[in-house]
C-alpha cells in the first residue's frame, strides 16, 4: 500500500466489508468517477481476503479513500460529517437524492429552507451523510 507523502487533505471513508461496494456505486453517480487505485487483502490477512485494504477514488474531480477494517467497531460514520454536493440544476439533486436516499435515511427531505431554494440531507445506505444543495 502505497499513500502519497506530500501534505494532502483527504476524506477517508472506513467500512466494514462493503467498501468497494459503495465505492462503485458512488461512481456510478458523479460524472468524472474513478477508481484510482485499489489493494486488497490476501489469504494471509489481516482483512477478509479480496476485501479493499486501501483504495483511493474520485467523484467529481475529489478524491477519497477507503478501506475495509478488519477490526469490528463500536463507530460508524455520523451525520456530524457530511459529503455537501452542490447541484447545477434540479434534476441532478433529484437524481442523486434519490439514489443516496435509497435503503438509506432521509434526515432533511427536499425542500426549500430558507438558506438554499433546493436542499436535502440524507444518511445513504452505507452510512454516509451527503448534504444536497441547489446552487444559486
Amino acid at each position: 500500500m502505497e499513500i502519497a507523502t506530500s501534505q494532502r487533505i483527504t476524506t477517508f471513508l472506513m467500512f466494514e466489508g462493503n467498501a468497494e461496494e459503495a465505492m462503485t456505486f458512488y461512481i456510478s453517480l458523479f460524472d468524472d468517477a474513478e477508481v484510482i487505485a485499489i489493494t486488497r487483502y490476501g489469504a494471509d490477512g489481516p482483512g477478509k481476503e479480496g476485501t479493499v485494504q486501501h483504495a483511493t477514488f474520485a467523484l467529481a474531480g475529489e478524491q477519497f479513500m477507503c478501506i475495509d477494517s478488519p477490526a469490528q467497531h463500536d463507530f460508524t460514520f455520523t451525520p456530524a460529517i457530511s459529503l455537501f454536493v452542490q447541484c447545477a440544476d434540479e434534476a441532478e439533486l433529484d437524481r442523486l437524492y434519490a439514489a443516496l436516499a435509497e435503503r438509506g435515511t432521509e434526515l432533511m427531505p427536499l425542500g426549500d429552507y430558507g438558506f438554499s431554494p433546493r436542499f436535502g440531507w440524507v444518511n445513504d445506505r452505507f452510512g454516509v451523510s451527503w448534504q444536497l444543495n441547489l446552487a444559486a
